[in-house]
């Protein structure tokens, strides 16, 4: 099968620093490629030399001929006095038109564009609110590859969720960057790791991966450890004469469970809570009967929440639910319209904000972590400032930088060092993963892991929440904090009924959809495309029918039966799409 995009021997600098270092590699077709690697190393590279926004210095880039091809990436820019119908639907003429096709009234459901309305011009939108247009606008067409560099930044739980079943279902490769551990899992059947100028190709998901660096790191532990033990016995040797001279150690790899088998649960969650109830007390934060609005639009309604000592919350809800305001009624910082906020008397409280306004521009990091403490304890674990720098993304060399000359990323990174080197005993983070690659995350969750204290965690980052937090509570837009004991999973399952429940309402016989004003031409058209899609489902049996009689025929052949049913699922699931077009389509004809 041929590749859709090849890479040739392909290097690419910026200044003196090689990005990409005669990198080959290539994209196939039903492909799914997640792309890792630090902040700065090459990846955002990668993508604009693979999609051809970018030259590369040397090396060969090829495209398959009448490739149909979409790139969302940081800089895509939205065109100049546009509005969302201009760049999201530009292809239809007429509302009918998307709204009859069931991809795209997903699309713009689940990436929220209806919410912001058809007719807003894009240059009143958020930098998150045009990523997400952005992305629609690529997903709507017929593609062939769909390159993507951090799409899940702005979405929140839901809409992550959302975008990996949707990146499942089409028939497409895609080649994504993200720093989403839980959506690389998902999504991706290879990662590509790019570090150091080269890039590294491994079979699987998120957790594929990190199995393997744990394997190569465990392999070049025991190569050192061997190196060692041989110099060792070639010392005796000499000391002693050739007699003495003995056989090399043996090595055996061991199975995947070896490399977990001495490894501790992520945290010891007795010893942390009774350290945190010695700290804390009884009380820690409590609001009482409190009502809470964001201008005039209504998020708790008399509402009585405890956060307890120890306690580690994962807050969750649709953007715009409250999350943030109720963070910053948590931490004192607003008021709320009645009712009562209650602090405990040995509270040191911090709260990570989406703000970066609190840095000192004319200092350097090194002195900017410094300025509020020289070591910390965490836990058990006792760090200077230098080293909790370095945990969190800043080598030695990088900590000598001046506060001002620092990307988004890394002020966020140094925001979240100077809270922390204040020993707080309460944490309020407010989407901490944001410009995160997936080391430092992992860090910081070793960090949160020993850290006692209690915590509320605000984040589109399904994996870290599920990892740091015990506790799920949700804002659901019914005025209240509901507890979820089920967790993301449960928050998920309660959002796709609330979605799904106007929608059966608006599908009864009194409703006014878009369907039930089709016109008699419109109608006939449905009739038509009625016709073609059972066309294509009768093909789509008999190739199915063929395929299985081929798995038979070849249950001998390991290499044939892989690349039949490899087949075979695609088009099986092609043939789900056409028959939930025919479904969509059949409702509209009637």
């Amino acid at each position: 099968m041929a590749n859709l995009v090849n890479l040739e021997s392909v290097s690419k600098s910026y200044g003196v620093r090689p990005l990409l270092d005669g990198v080959s590699l290539g994209v196939g077709e039903n492909q799914r490629i997640g792309v890792v690697g630090l902040n700065g190393g090459g990846k955002t590279t990668l993508l604009e030399v693979l999609s051809g926004l970018a030259e590369p210095d040397s090396g060969r880039v090829s495209q398959m001929n009448g490739l149909r091809m979409a790139v969302v990436t940081q800089r895509t820019e939205l065109p100049e006095g546009s509005t969302i119908r201009d760049v999201v639907l530009e292809r239809y003429d007429a509302d009918h038109e998307w709204a009859a096709d069931a991809r795209v009234r997903s699309i713009v459901d689940g990436l929220g564009i209806s919410a912001l309305g058809f007719e807003t011009p894009t240059k009143n939108l958020s930098g998150g609110e045009r990523r997400r247009v952005s992305l629609a606008a690529a997903l709507t067409g017929e593609l062939d590859l769909i390159v993507l560099d951090e799409p899940t930044n702005h979405l929140d739980v839901e809409g992550v969720r959302w975008l990996a079943d949707h990146l499942l279902a089409r028939r497409v490769s895609v080649v994504v960057v993200t720093h989403d551990r839980w959506f690389l899992d998902t999504v991706a059947g290879v990662t590509w790791e790019v570090a150091n100028g080269r890039v590294e190709q491994y079979e699987g998901g998120y957790a594929d991966w990190v199995f393997a660096r744990a394997e190569r790191a465990r392999l070049a532990q025991t190569l050192e450890e061997k190196r060692q033990n041989l110099a060792r016995k070639e010392l005796a040797w000499l000391q002693r004469g050739a007699k003495a001279r003995t056989s090399k150690p043996k090595y055996r790899i061991d199975a995947a469970e070896a490399l977990i088998a001495d490894v501790p649960p992520p945290r010891d969650s007795v010893e942390l809570m009774a350290f945190a109830k010695r700290r804390l007390g009884k009380t820690v934060l409590e609001v009482e009967d409190v009502t809470l609005k964001a201008g005039d639009k209504p998020l708790l309604d008399n509402v009585t929440w405890r956060l307890g000592p120890g306690e580690r919350v994962g807050l969750v809800g649709v953007n715009g639910s409250g999350k943030t305001t109720l963070l910053k009624l948590l931490a004192g910082e607003s008021a709320a319209v009645s009712g009562k906020r209650i602090q405990g008397q040995t509270v040191a409280l911090a709260h990570l904000s989406q703000e970066l306004d609190d840095l000192p521009g004319d200092r350097r990091v090194l002195q900017a972590v410094e300025d509020v403490a020289g070591r910390v304890v965490l836990g058990k674990q006792e760090l200077s400032a230098s080293q909790l720098l370095e945990k969190l993304g800043f080598p030695a060399a990088r900590q000598w930088t001046p506060v001002e000359d620092l990307s988004g990323g890394e002020r966020r990174r140094l925001q979240l060092c100077r809270l922390l080197m204040a020993e707080p005993n309460v944490l309020l983070l407010d989407e901490p993963t944001n410009d995160l690659d997936i080391d430092t995350l992992q860090q910081l969750e070793d960090l949160l892991d020993s850290w006692p204290g209690s915590l509320v965690v605000v984040s589109h980052d399904r994996y870290l929440v599920e990892r740091v937090c015990d506790t799920i509570v949700a804002l659901f837009g019914d005025g209240k904090i509901t507890h979820l004991p089920g967790g993301i999973e449960e928050y998920l399952t309660r959002r796709a009924k609330a979605v799904d429940a106007p929608k059966r309402i608006e599908g009864s016989p009194k409703a006014t959809s878009a369907e039930a004003k089709l016109t008699a031409a419109e109608k006939r058209a449905a009739g038509k495309e009625l016709s073609r899609l059972e066309r294509k489902l009768d093909q789509l049996h008999s190739k199915e029918t063929k395929l299985h009689d081929a798995l038979l025929e070849a249950a001998t052949d390991p290499d044939k039966l892989m690349a039949l049913n490899a087949e075979l699922k695609a088009v099986l699931t092609e043939k789900d799409e056409v028959e939930a077009r025919w479904l969509e389509t059949s409702e509209a004809a009637e």
